[in-house]
């Protein structure tokens, strides 16, 4: 396993409740945005704060020297993870205008 996917795990792991209470909303949200859009910035905002620390401890030592480019590289791997399983993890913070 890399690191990059050894940290996913573990941030996965360590707020499993978090996590899957957010999943349940993320694919609620698929089927229908305009409706859970509030909700899932609400929660989601919780839910990025959690994704980007984990990214800061994940490239912390590698930012450093030589290795900035590497810790860019590997911030993008740690992010094509959770967006593997939160597909729309993006929208977080969009406004919903409704067509009316």
């Amino acid at each position: 396993m890399t690191k990059h996917e050894e940290y996913y795990r573990r941030m996965i792991d360590e707020n499993s409740a978090l996590f899957n209470d957010f999943m349940d909303l993320h694919d609620k949200y698929e089927k229908n945005p305009q409706i859970w859009q509030s909700e899932f910035n609400r929660k989601g905002e919780k839910i990025v704060g959690i994704i980007r620390e984990w990214e800061r401890r994940l490239c912390s030592h590698s930012e450093k020297g030589s290795y900035g480019k590497y810790s860019a590289n590997l911030a993008d791997k740690f992010w094509y993870l959770v967006r593997n399983d939160f597909s729309k993890i993006d929208f977080i913070g969009v406004k919903a205008i409704s067509s009316t």
